[in-house]
């Protein structure tokens, strides 16, 4: 059956039996942040206690979770979190993926975003797998939507119109491409996750691009059991694209009426003081054990940190609600 790559991914990703309804799918196909260790989560915990901070420190503090996977992000937030902070804090896991076993009682876990939060909202590696169509130009330069079947073979389909022409024509500048992956969807479900905030901050964590850089061939591509593969959406695999994060900031802003902050994990992890230095050799004489530990600390921390990997990787940090989360800053 022939689709837009919308519908297609949308079925392939979350419909019956779609790749993200089995229970803790993620850490056994892919590598992100949230799996390499403790060091990310402890990163995430200092965010929240300047979130906490920003707001007054309220009796309540939300701690949303978008695509939780089996929970394993927020376990370590809370685990990092300070004595003083973690009776206040609500921790809320988002993930259509029933309940795993062995998570804490005290994460609620749903399958739909909470209509109200005060604290922070976390979207680690989520907007990548909001379900996007693909546009290319056609013999005459312009550009139709993309048709694709179960088996992954692509067609022509209908001319672009509204939103995701308007979207092109401001995105994705001179539309100097080969193919287009539309952000209006990404755009919008962030727009509604901004827009359940009355105060506090929206963090997202992704593999994007700027429209000064945009792919030429498109970045859709599939994920199953640690390798890349093509992208077929019959449900065998993940299917994930880059963010355009300048576009999506911009959506963010709209709702917020506050600038955002755009920086790479690289630079927000240093602001806050994780930089993946060996530490020095003379702890190994004084310390040996505190040295092993150190060491491997960094090298999560390396491994975070890395352009070419996981530090390329964006933080578009949103405040909303109020001058103090406005004043945040997660980097210097």
């Amino acid at each position: 059956m022939e689709r837009r790559w919308q519908s297609a991914m949308t079925q392939a990703l979350y419909g019956p039996g779609g790749f993200f309804r089995y229970p803790a799918v993620p850490i056994g196909h892919f590598r992100t942040s949230a799996h390499t260790g403790a060091i990310f989560a402890r990163a995430l915990a200092l965010v929240l206690a300047a979130v906490d901070a920003a707001l007054g420190h309220p009796d309540r503090l939300d701690l949303v979770d978008i695509g939780a996977g089996g929970g394993e992000l927020l376990r370590g937030i809370l685990a990092a979190t300070g004595d003083d902070l973690l009776p206040r804090v609500a921790p809320v896991a988002v993930e259509l993926a029933p309940r795993p076993e062995g998570v804490p009682d005290a994460i609620a876990w749903t399958d739909a975003l909470p209509e109200r939060v005060g604290g922070l909202v976390l979207a680690t590696e989520w907007l990548d797998n909001v379900p996007l169509d693909i546009a290319v130009p056609g013999d005459d330069g312009s550009w139709h939507y993309v048709k694709v079947d179960d088996e992954g073979g692509e067609s022509l389909g209908d001319l672009l119109s509204g939103p995701d022409l308007a979207w092109l024509t401001r995105w994705w500048p001179g539309a100097a491409a080969s193919r287009v992956e539309l952000g209006t969807t990404r755009d919008e479900w962030w727009a509604s996750a901004v827009e359940r905030i009355d105060a506090g901050l929206a963090l997202a964590v992704d593999y994007g691009h700027l429209s000064a850089r945009r792919p030429v061939f498109g970045t859709l591509t599939g994920f199953r059991e640690g390798r890349e593969v093509p992208p077929v959406p019959d449900g065998s695999c993940d299917l994930t694209a880059h963010v355009a994060v300048d576009a999506v900031a911009a959506a963010g802003e709209a709702v917020a009426g506050l600038p955002a902050r755009l920086l790479t994990q690289a630079e927000a992890l240093r602001g806050l003081g994780i930089d993946g230095l060996r530490p020095p050799i003379e702890l190994a004489h004084r310390d040996p054990a505190g040295y092993v530990r150190a060491l491997a600390a960094a090298s999560q921390a390396a491994e975070l940190t890395d352009p070419e990997g996981l530090g390329g990787h964006f933080w578009l940090a949103q405040p909303v609600g109020t001058e103090a989360a406005a004043a945040l800053r997660i980097a210097a």
